[in-house]
């Protein structure tokens, strides 16, 4: 199967310019692509995960990716998807935030012997003039085009700053950028993402004359990857120090069945006859394909080490083997080696409050050591260690500080 027919295949295009010569490009290792990252915060999470697996797909093939780090572009604050303006961050805050990504990305996308390349477009916005940009690239936009066009008028209603209209152009003179100084003629991106693409190919086409190459193609992938990573606990990391390996591997065991299938071709590198085989496991099988989705992507982020270490610590609490060494843990103090359900579940963070932990003790969502907790006066011994269950899919070993 060639390239293009297993992004097919994989579920991972959803709409593209120009699908034939698209095809033969990716086909020969001939793209030179680029997908967008704004720093919006220090770790790259689990929606990010998605285009990095498909750069590094990409890459293997022959393809060069890359990497767009928006030091430029998240000060101003992509508006899709979002019903209120991004908060504002510092450029401090976003250089410290590209330095975290740039450390992460390197796990996935091989930037030696120009393989691949990592740009900031804080290298040319910000020296941008208002003026130049106005007359250069804003009188290449139709405002009422713009207006058309999800992404704004969804925003309409609550209020869109001018500030995050700019948003677009800005993204667009990204591609003519990219195109212009380092011969980038594909770019890729979520669903969400098509009308700023748009914009990018036109102004190519407006600036370079109608003969220039540029072509766009959205994945199915990343609007839905915005919809994953959320747990009751908060994001899902790519930053162990954030999200635990454990906790990233529980993450991906704990899909549902209807999804299992669909993380496994768009994210995992097994071969696509592999998984049609898995396509066909039900009940109990369906248990496995998840510990096989787990395991991959946590091998893929954190190393095969802490992925064993993982499926050992998951085992322990499902199948009653392998061991609890590395299962996440807090130490509280307990002087006299008790303490009260709702102080450990406030000082381990389980819950943010004692009203909150009250909430989950009456609707029967914490157990310690698999016991369902129901009295909130409850003493906890912590002579030795015990395992504190919240809901069906956050363990936590607490022992006596």
């Amino acid at each position: 199967m060639e390239l293009y027919d297993e992004l097919i295949a994989r579920g991972l295009i959803a709409q593209v310019t120009n699908e034939d010569e698209i095809r033969k490009m990716i086909n020969a290792g001939k793209a030179t692509f680029y997908i967008g990252f704004d720093p919006t915060a220090d770790s790259l999470h689990v929606g990010h995960f998605m285009a990095l697996c498909l750069m590094k797909r990409l890459q293997m093939a022959g393809n060069k990716p890359i990497a767009l780090l928006g030091g430029g572009t998240g000060m101003i604050g992509d508006p899709s998807g979002k019903s209120d303006m991004r908060k504002m961050l510092t450029k401090e805050d976003i250089d410290h935030n590209i330095a975290c990504f740039k450390k992460q990305m390197s796990r996935f996308i091989d930037f030696s012997n120009d393989k691949a390349i990592m740009v900031n477009n804080a290298d040319w916005l910000l020296d941008l003039n208002y003026i130049d940009v106005l007359r250069e690239v804003g009188a290449c936009f139709s405002v009422n085009k713009m207006l058309t066009f999800e992404c704004y008028k969804q925003r309409m209603e609550r209020g869109l700053t001018f500030l995050e209209f700019n948003y677009m152009i800005m993204q667009s003179y990204d591609f003519y950028k990219l195109f212009k100084d380092y011969g980038c003629n594909m770019q890729f991106g979520g669903d969400d993402q098509w009308a700023n693409m748009l914009g990018g190919t036109e102004l190519i086409r407006k600036k370079l004359g109608k003969d220039a190459h540029a072509m766009t193609i959205t994945l199915l992938l990343n609007s839905e990857g915005k919809k994953m990573g959320k747990t009751e606990k908060g994001a899902v990391w790519l930053d162990p120090e954030k999200t635990s390996p454990f906790d990233f591997f529980q993450y991906w065991r704990n899909v549902d069945d209807a999804d299992v299938i669909k993380c496994l071709k768009m994210l995992t590198f097994l071969p696509v006859e592999q998984i049609l085989e898995m396509e066909k496991w039900e009940g109990a099988q369906l248990n496995k394909a998840k510990e096989i989705l787990a395991f991959e992507l946590t091998k893929l982020v954190h190393g095969e080490e802490e992925a064993q270490m993982a499926l050992d610590g998951a085992k322990s609490l499902f199948g009653g083997a392998g061991n609890t060494d590395n299962m996440p843990s807090a130490a509280v103090e307990a002087p006299d080696g008790n303490i009260g359900i709702l102080d450990l579940l406030v000082n381990t963070k389980l819950a943010p409050s004692k009203r909150e932990a009250r909430n989950l003790i009456s609707g029967k969502g914490i157990a310690v050591d698999d016991v369902v907790i129901d009295d909130p006066n409850a003493q906890i011994d912590l002579a030795k260690e015990v395992i504190v269950r919240k809901g069906k899919k956050v363990f936590l070993k607490v022992t006596k500080a």
